[in-house]
């Protein structure tokens, strides 16, 4: 795994990767496919907090509920996710089994969004950002209890002064295993009111 992330980050055009900031993003991006749910269904309690904003959707009590079903069109199995927040209630997918973490990806997008909503920025900025901490800037912890990697994507960013206090934004993920869903994702900021999006398995 380590070989593959030093190699997407050289075709990303990044600096190169200490061995911590390889392994962290490994960890991450993990291949936790091809994913075998049948009849089960993993759910993740969501929560997004920060101040008001256009835009921007707080979330007290969400869930996000990734499930297998069958492909109508080729009757060949599938992922899809569900989520619930208030109002919405939406199904997202679907996703082949053999794919990434479509939670994780999910999650990278929302706080995405978030982030733009609250800041004003450009999400495909942001975006990019994050995408570079994720191979190059990681740190990550190995306890009995499995593996935490945290990141700051925007701690010496040229634009943290106009960042609402999105420089310090964390991104931190525990997993019991790097090849197992990851069982907390999180992303929150230091400074008042702050900004947090959690997702906990249940």
């Amino acid at each position: 795994m380590k070989t593959r992330a030093i190699a997407l980050a050289l075709l990303l055009g990044l600096a190169p990767l200490s061995v911590a900031a390889a392994e962290a993003g490994d960890a991450v991006f993990a291949e936790r496919g091809p994913w075998d749910l049948g009849d089960r269904a993993l759910e993740w309690r969501m929560t997004v907090e920060g101040p008001a904003a256009e835009g921007f959707r707080p979330t007290d009590d969400g869930s996000l509920t990734l499930s297998q079903a069958i492909d109508p069109n080729d009757q060949q199995p599938i992922l899809q996710m569900t989520q619930k927040a208030g109002p919405i209630d939406r199904t997202i997918g679907p996703f082949p089994i053999s794919s990434g973490d479509p939670v994780l990806t999910f999650f990278l997008e929302q706080t995405t969004r978030d982030m733009a909503a609250l800041t004003g920025g450009s999400p495909h900025y942001i975006r990019n950002r994050m995408k570079e901490a994720l191979f190059r800037g990681g740190e990550i912890a190995t306890t009995d209890d499995g593996v935490t990697a945290r990141f700051q994507p925007f701690a010496a960013d040229a634009n943290a002064a106009r960042m609402n206090g999105f420089q310090s934004l964390t991104l931190t993920f525990v997993m019991a295993q790097p090849d197992q869903p990851i069982r907390e994702l999180r992303a929150e900021t230091d400074a008042a009111p702050g900004y947090r999006n959690r997702l906990v398995l249940q």
